[in-house]
């Protein structure tokens, strides 16, 4: 570990403790992803005994461009210990801008941050998102502790749903809030499948349903990515109107392929991501 990961930053957090106070959050209300985390690694345990912790590929984390929350706001929580943007990504449909940040420890993830563009959509979903963040401070991003801090205002089942019309991302974040949207197992780091195709069976025989929008593998060794997903698990959310069900979050799986120069690909092949991105809709359930 370089000292630069391990170093703690004067709010007292460690940029691995960050990352366990997010998976903790993550499985909290995803136990599905714990579920296929423990079969993976009891599977490779066989034929690695001591084998103690599976590989994170990325991580995922969203919200709107309002400045003081946006994209930038995010990542400096990050760059504070180390990370440095690696890639920018626009998904022009979905109205969506994305950065990844990498830290030079290759044993840390990378981290996917996207935004909704407000200005592109309704004056609906920009006052609903203004107003849900016009509590939140400059102040309250300035600590690590609130990439887990989930959603900080009320919410209406009503507004919910009228929000689903328009943008399915826009409604997960007004139900959820601040909190990773998903964890990546990385299959360069397992040894007992020879493909892609072949963990998907796997989860598959679990009885997990994966994300087929774009086929069930997005990208291929043709972009040195290849992608594949859970459809998230619905969970109880508490509304103004009370507790309703409906998709959380998911976990991905990830293969990276070696560029020409030999280094492994580090970035992500927007095609595929605006696919990944579908594994939260509500009409995928």
């Amino acid at each position: 570990m370089s000292a630069a990961s391990s170093s703690e930053t004067s709010t007292g957090f460690k940029i691995q403790d960050v990352f366990q106070h997010l998976w903790s959050d993550y499985t909290a209300f995803n136990p599905q992803a714990k579920r296929i985390y423990d079969l993976l690694l009891a599977r490779e345990q066989k034929a690695e005994p001591t084998l103690h912790s599976l590989a994170n590929d990325h991580i995922a984390l969203r919200t709107f461009n309002i400045p003081r929350i946006g994209l930038e706001a995010l990542s400096r929580l990050f760059e504070r210990h180390g990370y440095a943007k690696g890639g920018e990504y626009e998904f022009k449909d979905k109205k969506l801008r994305a950065w990844h940040l990498e830290h030079p420890d290759e044993s840390l993830p990378r981290v996917f941050i996207s935004e909704l563009e407000l200005e592109k959509l309704s004056s609906f979903v920009r006052e609903t998102a203004e107003a849900a963040a016009e509590s939140l401070t400059t102040e309250d991003v300035s600590r690590e502790d609130f990439l887990w801090s989930r959603r900080k205002w009320k919410a209406s089942h009503a507004t919910y749903l009228k929000l689903l019309e328009e943008s399915e991302y826009a409604a997960w974040m007004y139900a959820f809030g601040f909190r990773s949207n998903h964890f990546t197992i990385s299959f360069n780091a397992l040894e007992t499948f020879k493909d892609l195709q072949e963990l998907n069976q796997f989860i598959r025989a679990q009885g997990i349903e994966l994300n087929v929008s774009g086929g069930e593998i997005k990208g291929s060794p043709a972009v040195y990515l290849e992608q594949s997903s859970t459809l998230a698990e619905p969970t109880q959310v508490t509304f103004d109107e009370g507790t309703k069900t409906i998709p959380a979050c998911y976990y991905e799986f990830a293969r990276r392929y070696p560029l020409p120069d030999g280094q492994l690909y580090q970035g992500f092949v927007s095609s595929s991501a605006d696919k990944i991105f579908e594994s939260t809709d509500v009409k995928k359930k």
